[in-house]
């Protein structure tokens, strides 16, 4: 990164936990959460967004659609199966094109895997593991932790493992690898953007035991009981009717609830390690710091746990925004309640990064209500997820060979209710801070009051104000008028460089074929061409060296 002006080339940090609820942090309510590094981020240097909400509650779809500003209706990313093909951009390949050195992680779940080669337009370094470590083959089946995980589980659709003596996942190595990467500059000169992807809170919940030390149960909140709901919708019936968990007490479910505020605990220290690599660098106040979430997790709300693609229950779509500007941009730091997208985390970085994006998106920067708190954003957030009938090619069932999970495995209730048309029926939400509305075909549409029902119990569609409805539906449509689809600015030629010939073949002054050949090789349209040829003919004209008859 260039010392001399540090303020066009702000490094750009990217800290993406998978699946965090935004009620898993201190500072946005929740007593039992241990998260002081982010604590002290918001409250001291950035804006925390207690409203920021994903456009599609599961992992791919989000990433698409956070990562490109884009709502996954716009380009049909809104399936586990279909990523980002060799035409499409991302926040990665528009700041590698600007001059960034891209860092990401092996994360995954952003472009086509089967597309050798296809990391190299996003990226400068993909990192999946240090490549200097030697490692020695272990036997699967004598490790302690499979074992412990080979016990019988009360329930299996639970997808709980609790304390586990080492969690094994990726994490903590892709964190190191972030951290080499920001002490040991590939290319210093330039800028740095570095994507840290975490599995972290994701399901299984499992945590080692001094993480799980952090968290107190007890201040825990209550969750909401499935039993206490009104004409929730039918996904959610169906999973909860697969997931079996009628006699899970709440002493197992707090238990669940503790281990993923432990994940999360987790979480916020990698955070704390990369922020001191950035001071150790002396690249701190150079940065412009983003952490956030691509969805949430029902983690027993509704008694059950995980996720689900089209349902919108805050717990699943309403996820942490927390942005820490470079040093000498001006920051109002706190809470923001401004109603937020994810899509405008795609426009924000672009914004701190002088980058202008060389397509349409759907993005507003979030840099005037980070500078003043109080300033409003959006007046309505959306969300989508779901499937048309017959779409089968857009469910995990039959993606994935037809065969689906085993009865048993953890992701058995989601997938399995994916394989019925109705229950995996497109919704979509929109929400105005209080009143959320969702839309589907079928007609089994849902209504909450956030403020009178801040569980969303309670379903009151069937008496539902009509004018609001109306009003609502007309919002919802303009919004799909206006995102429907986008047009690239690199605009197509009307005619092939033939069809161009074609039309002035006939008037091309005799000996000036190759020329005006050339000429149609910078394409320029027939009108262009036309022009040229008579250009060329009254330059032959003055010469003397024409036969008017041919006029």
């Amino acid at each position: 990164m260039s010392k001399e002006d540090p303020r066009r080339r702000p490094n750009i940090i990217i800290l993406n936990p998978d699946e965090m609820r935004s009620d898993s942090l201190g500072h946005l309510g929740n007593p039992a959460a241990h998260t002081p590094r982010m604590d002290a981020l918001a409250r001291e240097e950035g804006v925390s967004f207690s409203n920021a909400f994903c456009q599609n509650p599961v992992c791919v779809p989000s990433r698409c659609s956070f990562l490109t500003g884009l709502y996954p209706h716009t380009r049909g990313h809104r399936t586990m199966r279909h990523l980002l093909h060799q035409e499409e951009k991302s926040l990665f390949s528009e700041l590698k094109d600007a001059g960034y050195y891209v860092w990401i992680n092996g994360r995954g779940d952003l472009y086509a895997g089967q597309v050798e080669g296809l990391d190299k337009k996003h990226a400068d370094e993909v990192y999946f593991y240090d490549k200097n470590e030697k490692i020695t083959p272990v036997n699967p089946l004598t490790m302690k932790q499979v074992e412990a995980q080979k016990k019988e589980k009360r329930n299996p659709y639970m997808c709980f493992e609790g304390v586990v003596e080492m969690d094994g996942g990726p994490d903590v190595p892709h964190t190191l690898g972030a951290i080499d990467a920001i002490l040991n500059r590939t290319e210093p000169n330039k800028p740095l953007c570095l994507f840290l992807g975490w599995m972290n809170p994701h399901p299984e919940y499992r945590i080692e035991k001094k993480y799980r030390d952090l968290i107190d149960a007890d201040k825990i909140p209550d969750r909401i009981d499935y039993q206490s709901c009104v004409d929730k919708s039918l996904m959610l019936q169906k999973i909860h009717e697969l997931s079996k968990t009628e006699d899970v007490t709440e002493e197992e479910w707090r238990e669940l609830r503790a281990v993923y505020l432990a994940q999360c605990a987790k979480v916020d220290e990698m955070v704390g390690m990369v922020c001191d690599a950035l001071k150790e660098a002396g690249e701190y106040d150079n940065s412009a710091i983003f952490i956030l979430s691509d969805h949430g997790d029902f983690t027993g709300d509704y008694s059950v746990a995980e996720k689900a693609q089209n349902s919108f229950e805050n717990c699943l779509v309403k996820v942490p925004l927390l942005i820490k500007p470079p040093k000498w941009e001006k920051a109002d730091p706190g809470v923001s309640e401004s109603l937020t997208e994810l899509v405008d985390f795609y426009a924000t970085v672009l914004d701190y990064a002088g980058v202008e994006p060389s397509e349409t998106h759907f993005g507003y920067t979030l840099r005037p209500v980070i500078e003043d708190r109080s300033m409003p954003n959006r007046q309505y957030v959306f969300c989508e997820g779901g499937r048309n009938p017959g779409e089968t090619h857009c469910d995990e069932w039959h993606s994935k060979g037809g065969r689906g999970p085993a009865v048993g495995s953890s992701l058995y209730p989601k997938v399995t209710a994916q394989k019925d048309d109705n229950c995996h029926e497109k919704g979509t939400m929109i929400f105005d801070g209080r009143i959320k509305y969702i839309h589907r075909p079928s007609g089994r549409d849902e209504l909450y009051d956030l403020f009178e029902d801040p569980g969303e119990c309670r379903n009151i569609i069937a008496s539902a104000d009509q004018e609001l409805l109306y009003r609502l539906k007309s919002k919802m449509l303009d919004w799909y008028q206006q995102t429907c689809d986008i047009v690239p600015k690199k605009l197509d030629e009307r005619n092939s460089f033939e069809q161009t010939w074609t039309f002035v073949r006939g008037i091309c002054p005799p000996g000036k074929e190759e020329k005006v050949r050339e000429y149609l090789k910078t394409g320029v349209e027939w009108p262009d061409a036309l022009r040229y040829c008579v250009e060329l003919w009254m330059q032959i004209g003055k010469e003397g060296n024409y036969d008017e008859t041919l006029l």
